[in-house]
């Protein structure tokens, strides 16, 4: 017999991590063009924190709040980042089976913070979806998805050749961790900016050069960029960023993964999963956290100190 119900986790209005409460729910029902996935595990990502918290500035919260909901998300359960397993397909369904195991976002729809949600199978707004990667467990695939989509697309911009010198700012993020081995394949020198206590780990990822910013507020005399990726976002400033700015090249290209909506491609997907299945980038996760604790989980990641990704596992 088909589960009527399912366990999700509800936002009940903009606030602290505790506006966030567990719920029982109607498992959603599917259309001949959707397909429903029974998801295997989440991420709380910036981007959820921003949804719920609603902490931008004035001049992106009025746009925001007219997207999302005025007094609280129109969509009350969050989400951005899902993996899981396709339970069922609607007649139309052409690229995926029962059975498949996937790994997408689910863009202005939201809904991954539950057992189970229904997505069209071609890219929109609302969301994009692949095959999940081989050797890859789900929580880590949440990562890939996230931290890969965000460091390709706005890399890929700055047409990186090897030789060049790519300084990536904010290092250890789900993001930073992605950029840093995307530049040392792309055969860059790559200069990595994060905390004292995470440069064994960049150093790891193919790293040459690591910057402590809890320490340093100035680059060294001299150094030189061909590209800077900003991946902590253009709201959080500090000395060393400019800084690091003002090293650029003079057609050197600085960008910053809040320059524009995440783009949701399977086609990024696709290349993300094949790039995870030859070694080129092995996704970083912190922590994992059961749907029952999301309340903790978001907590720890607003405070801005997590190495990587951060999963929440829903069906284990």
């Amino acid at each position: 017999m088909e589960k009527k119900t399912m366990r999700a986790v509800r936002c009940t209005g903009y606030g602290q991590p505790d506006v966030l409460e567990p719920v029982e729910v109607a498992v959603p029902a599917y259309g001949k063009s959707e397909l429903r996935i029974a998801v295997k595990a989440s991420a709380v990502t910036a981007s959820d924190i921003f949804i719920r918290s609603s902490a931008l500035p004035l001049a992106f919260k009025i746009p925001m709040r007219l997207m999302i909901g005025i007094t609280r998300p129109r969509r009350s359960i969050l989400g951005l980042v899902f993996t899981g397993i396709v339970e069922s397909v609607g007649s139309e369904i052409k690229r995926f089976k029962p059975g498949d195991r996937v790994f997408g976002m689910t863009g202005f729809r939201l809904g991954a913070y539950a057992e189970y949600l229904c997505l069209n199978e071609t890219d929109s707004k609302a969301g994009a979806m692949a095959i999940l990667p081989d050797g890859i467990s789900f929580e880590e695939a949440t990562a890939a998805a996230y931290g890969g989509s965000l460091a390709l697309q706005f890399m890929d911009r700055g047409g990186i050749h090897p030789d060049q010198r790519v300084l990536v700012y904010g290092a250890s993020g789900t993001s930073g961790t992605v950029a840093v081995q995307y530049a040392k394949y792309l055969g860059t020198h790559v200069t990595a900016v994060c905390s004292g206590r995470n440069s064994e780990l960049v150093k790891s990822l193919g790293a040459d050069v690591v910057v402590d910013y809890t320490v340093q507020e100035q680059m060294e005399p001299g150094s030189q960029f061909d590209f800077m990726l900003d991946s902590v976002g253009k709201f959080k400033h500090s000395k060393l960023k400019e800084s690091c700015r003002k090293c650029l090249r003079k057609n050197g290209m600085y960008a910053s993964i809040d320059d524009s909506a995440l783009v949701l491609s399977s086609a990024m997907l696709d290349r993300i999963a094949g790039m995870v299945s030859e070694g080129i980038i092995k996704p970083v996760l912190d922590r994992t956290y059961s749907l029952d604790q999301i309340v903790e989980a978001h907590e720890y990641v607003q405070k801005g100190h997590k190495r990587g990704g951060v999963a929440i596992v829903i069906n284990p």
